[in-house]
């Protein structure tokens, strides 16, 4: 910071120009913004019993469920499309869709907004947990998933807090050939 006789001997618009620099270089958020090596994140939530998290690049938005519009002739798991904003977004029951079991409605029960080719797609799930971090340490001892219906999805699971977190795919998720065949 410029003590007091540098700003009594520079002008107003020097002044206001260091201002500006020494806002600029103090940036709200950054030491967040800062990718640390060796550190995956995620958006966690639960689908059943299973503990899940998605790479935050890959999770665009988080909502409660939509009014909805249901659309004939589609799979069980296609819920209906949603107005979000002005863009219709394809809404999808995520555990009915892997497991064939309804996502039983409760107030946590929230929906993740994905992009995929041609929109967005929104998935329901029970419970959205928040942001998860995973070391490379904490990764190094990860199993694999051993169930058919998720594997697809999940290339690992990671302990962490006393949870197994699957580690789900998104992008695997969308270009699934039967993901992308909604209608029945």
């Amino acid at each position: 910071m410029a003590n007091s006789s540098e700003l009594q001997t520079s002008g107003p618009f020097e002044t206001l120009a260091d201002y500006e620099r020494r806002s600029l270089a103090h940036v709200a958020g950054l030491p967040e913004q800062i990718d640390a090596p060796g550190l995956w994140r995620g958006i966690g939530f639960r689908v059943g019993d299973r503990h899940l998290v998605s790479s935050i690049s890959e999770v665009n938005e988080i909502l409660t469920l939509p009014a909805l519009t249901v659309v004939p002739g589609t799979q069980g798991w296609m819920l209906g499309v949603a107005n979000v904003r002005g863009n219709l977004v394809a809404l999808v029951d995520l555990r009915n869709y892997i497991e064939a079991k309804r996502t039983v409605m409760t107030e946590s029960t929230r929906v993740l907004v994905v992009r995929q080719h041609g929109g967005s797609v929104g998935l329901l799930v029970d419970e959205v947990l928040g942001q998860r971090s995973f070391s490379d340490e904490q990764r190094s001892g990860a199993i694999g998933e051993d169930d058919e219906n998720y594997s697809r999805y999940i290339g690992e699971k990671v302990q962490l807090g006393g949870i197994l977190w699957g580690l789900f795919s998104m992008t695997a998720l969308v270009r699934t050939a039967e993901f992308q065949q909604a209608s029945a």
